[in-house]
């Protein structure tokens, strides 16, 4: 495990966030944003990160926590950060939150969401999903994405979408470059749907959207293209719509492949919590297995 790499993929997510949640649910500007602003949906400050980077960073105390994923432990801290910030939750991860509140297993909840929603393909699961791929090996990620993604997403879509970004991102971190790791994440990838955006992904057009595929090609596509970590998450937060959640998947990539000192230190400097967002993504570092 290359430590600047895995440290460089969980700051990269919060990075990305944070660069793009002013300019969530709004269409491309005039101007492309280059340097943590505030305003907004939800008006924050510069440098403040939304629920992509609070979701993951949950995710990333279970995993150091508790040896491992443990999805009991996972779903109590999510309540704990949906409860503290609600505002930045969206739908899908609200209704099933409520019902582990309330008393359901996450696993009941997530079904239930489900099936009262007519789905549950957002992308939620996906971009909190970094700290995974950081810990676990490529043979294990898939497995554990998928667990992790069922906490809030019964649809099985987005734990693949999911899967395939920790793919990725596990691979990355152990060593393989960027075209390689894409490789292997595409031969572990059962989805057709999935896949078939994937392996062509040139083919179509990147499009920030909610879904959780579309969410993955969008920001597979803006990685696999990019020069620089910068070059990365600039063009993919200035895509508009779901900027934040698109900046926070493509800057886990980048973050990875790049490494730690590839960010601006404008950016870090400006990034809320960014020392303790280091010092996690140093223990999930140390967690990580071969």
């Amino acid at each position: 495990m290359n430590e600047m790499r895995a440290v460089g993929a969980f700051i990269g997510l919060a990075i990305g966030d944070a660069l793009g949640a002013p300019l969530e649910g709004l269409p491309p500007g005039p101007i492309a944003v280059t340097e943590m602003q505030g305003g907004g949906i939800h008006n924050t400050l510069p440098g403040r990160y939304t629920d992509d980077t609070l979701q993951a960073a949950a995710l990333a105390e279970t995993l150091v926590r508790c040896g491992g994923f443990d999805p009991d432990d996972f779903a109590r801290r999510l309540v704990l950060v949906y409860r503290a910030h609600p505002e930045f939750f969206g739908p899908t991860s609200r209704a099933v939150l409520d019902l582990i509140e309330s008393g359901l297993v996450p696993s009941v909840a997530a079904r239930m969401v489900h099936e009262a929603q007519g789905g549950s393909r957002s992308n939620g699961s996906v971009m909190r999903g970094v700290p995974v791929g950081i810990v676990y090996p490529r043979e294990e990620v898939r497995e554990v994405s998928l667990a992790a993604s069922r906490v809030t997403h019964f649809d099985p879509v987005a734990g693949e979408a999911s899967a395939f970004v920790n793919r990725m991102v596990s691979g990355i971190c152990r060593g393989e470059e960027m075209d390689a790791a894409f490789r292997q994440a595409l031969a572990a990838c059962p989805d057709p749907e999935l896949r078939g955006l994937l392996e062509d992904y040139r083919a179509y057009p990147p499009e920030p959207s909610l879904d959780a595929a579309l969410c993955t090609h969008c920001a597979v596509r803006v990685f696999m293209e990019a020069s620089s970590f910068r070059d990365a998450v600039v063009t993919a937060v200035n895509l508009g719509g779901d900027a934040d959640t698109v900046g926070a998947i493509v800057g886990g990539l980048a973050g990875a492949c790049f490494g730690c000192r590839a960010i601006p230190a404008s950016w870090l400097s400006t990034l809320c919590d960014r020392e303790d967002l280091l010092a996690l993504a140093r223990r999930l570092s140390l967690a990580s297995r071969p």
